[in-house]
């Protein structure tokens, strides 16, 4: 299992480029557009790193092989992007960034995690469902989450169906 630590000023450019082939899956299911969004930008990055909110899964070599970078919503963690490069998928690195994640939070004594995504791409809403998220339904929204999800249709991304997510930090078991 890669080794999970805070990411480092000089990651920031690398989670770009994890960022990039994160994305090219998506390419190979019809959402081109997604697939071809640009990164984060490097002053984005720096923000959650200095705050303390951003994690890297490193080889054994401690190269960035995935990251999750966090945000506050209305109270809660939010997880504003978890990327892992294809080449390492499937050995469970998202979920142990996502425990990071929810470690920070409970350190913060935040009740919950949530997050938006595509509700039909499987290594999205499924996914993350499988690990005890939850969809919300509307009513459920906070302000902070539906602003979160009128900026992603602005950028187009309601072209496919997406939805928030949520998970109490009292019932998340970390592995």
């Amino acid at each position: 299992m890669p080794s999970i630590r805070p990411a480092t000023e000089a990651d920031l450019p690398v989670l770009q480029d994890i960022e990039r082939a994160a994305g090219k899956p998506f390419a190979d299911i019809g959402m081109t557009a997604v697939a071809d969004d640009e990164p984060p930008p490097l002053d984005t990055l720096r923000g959650f790193q200095r705050a303390g909110r951003a994690w890297v899964a490193t080889d054994d070599a401690d190269r960035p092989i995935a990251y999750l970078v966090l945000g506050i919503v209305d109270g809660n963690a939010h997880v504003d992007q978890v990327s892992i490069d294809p080449e390492y998928a499937g050995r469970r690195i998202g979920k142990h960034l996502i425990d990071r994640a929810v470690d920070w939070a409970r350190t913060h004594d935040l009740p919950a995690i949530t997050l938006t995504t595509f509700t039909e791409v499987v290594w999205n809403g499924p996914y993350y469902e499988r690990l005890g998220f939850r969809y919300l339904t509307p009513a459920e929204e906070t302000p902070g989450l539906r602003a979160l999800r009128r900026a992603e249709a602005d950028h187009g991304l309601d072209r496919w169906p997406r939805a928030c997510m949520r998970a109490e930090l009292a019932a998340w078991v970390c592995d």
